[in-house]
């Protein structure tokens, strides 16, 4: 009688998945800089799928000078882009000032970015300073020793296309696959994960604009759009203009997440719709042709919006110190935003040193015009729309009438 061997050697059937691995212990340190600051929950959502505990995924604290003295001294690397050059603050930190080490630092390159643009533009890429960043300041960490390996820590830093969503999940397979131990069926899992909680918050983030634009639309209130780079969120390279703006009472929207719901974007665009100078509210071909880098687009689009849109009565332009991208930009974008009478303000020129004065007094001068044209400039943009609004009806002001002319049992409004 033949032994019956098959059964056990081969038990399991092929198309079983994989025990899980267990990753709970690795502790993963990011950069908090760059891009991150809008990709952040990709790789969130792209860990915790891996089986990396939350609580091990640790994000370095915001840009700061004393962040930079204390864990960056002596790592520097040429490079003019101040935000490519604070990395290595981040870096220090997270290698140097954690209380519990790291295993892993995670510093991704990121080529190309998810954006409401896409399909609309020749491309989404990144600066590639910004791009190659990691690996500039991966070299202050080597050039006398290994500073990684002598801290028990590996590097990783993998080249990825988010804005390429199916090439991801390979470029993430073979950059990561010794580091974590990975095979490509849980990266595919992970790299969806990633892409889910991203668009999961994204989606929020524009709903939470809308909403704050239905606000100002029936109270009849302005607000604010910051146009800038992602970077700019950090409160050390965007010294938190925005925040002192929203002291005096200023709604602010950032570009990177203005809302594009087609009911909304069709009306803001409809003149030009209809006459044929765009194919669709997306379109930013009538204003700026070289249409490849991401962020670069979507500042081109911002201004595109602010002009229109009668609520958005000032636009806060931010730019760090000689940045390459945004320069061209510079004359196009307040051509742009001002074309409507919009308000428009630039701070450029942004590095390490923050010019708390200077800053306060432009503030001030940003809150008095506001107060003295919004109204103005909110009913000018109001007439060249069709009605009805998608943002819902203004509502009508309430006054005091005293109670003898008072209509009894009638509310009183004027417009």
């Amino acid at each position: 009688m033949p032994i019956r061997m098959l059964q056990t050697w081969f038990g399991k059937k092929p198309s079983a998945a994989s025990p899980p691995k267990d990753r709970s212990q690795l502790r993963v340190g990011i950069p908090k800089v760059l891009n991150i600051w809008t990709t952040s929950q990709f790789w969130v959502g792209f860990l915790k799928a891996l089986g990396v505990a939350s609580e091990n995924i640790i994000f370095s604290s915001d840009t700061s000078e004393e962040q930079g003295r204390e864990f960056g001294k002596g790592r520097g690397t040429v490079d003019c882009c101040y935000p490519v050059k604070c990395m290595s603050g981040h870096y220090g930190e997270l290698i140097f000032g954690q209380k519990k080490k790291i295993n892993i630092l995670f510093s991704p390159m990121i080529h190309s970015l998810p954006s409401i643009l896409h399909g609309q533009v020749m491309d989404t890429v990144t600066c590639t300073r910004v791009m190659a960043g990691p690996e500039n300041i991966k070299a202050g960490f080597m050039k006398e020793q290994d500073v990684f390996a002598e801290n028990g820590i590996v590097y990783a830093s993998p080249f990825v296309s988010l804005g390429d969503r199916h090439m991801v999940t390979e470029q993430l397979h073979s950059s990561l696959k010794d580091i974590f131990d990975l095979d490509l069926e849980e990266t595919t899992r992970a790299v969806q994960a990633g892409f889910l909680a991203l668009d999961n918050f994204t989606t929020k983030a524009r709903h939470h604009s809308r909403e704050i634009l239905e606000w100002c639309a029936k109270k009849q209130k302005p607000c604010i759009l910051v146009l800038a780079r992602p970077y700019h969120m950090d409160t050390g390279i965007g010294h938190e203009i925005e925040a002192e703006l929203q002291t005096h009472g200023y709604p602010v929207l950032w570009l990177q997440y203005l809302p594009g719901d087609e009911d909304l974007m069709n009306w803001l665009f409809e003149p030009d719709l209809k006459a044929g100078r765009i194919k669709n509210p997306f379109d930013i071909n009538d204003v700026w042709m070289s249409s490849y880098s991401s962020n670069t687009n979507e500042i081109m689009w911002g201004a595109k919006v602010a002009a229109r849109c009668p609520w958005i009565t000032c636009v806060v332009r931010l730019s760090s110190y000689e940045c390459g991208m945004d320069q061209p930009t510079y004359t196009p974008t307040q051509k742009i935003v001002e074309a409507t009478g919009t308000l428009f303000f630039k701070f450029g020129d942004l590095d390490s040193t923050k010019p708390s004065g200077s800053i306060k007094i432009r503030v001030e001068t940003i809150v008095h015009y506001m107060a003295k044209y919004s109204q103005e400039i909110i009913q000018r943009k109001l007439g060249w729309l069709s009605s009805p609004c998608p943002l819902g009806e203004p509502a009508m002001p309430t006054v005091s009438i005293p109670a003898e002319e008072t209509p009894k049992g009638k509310a009183v409004g004027v417009s």
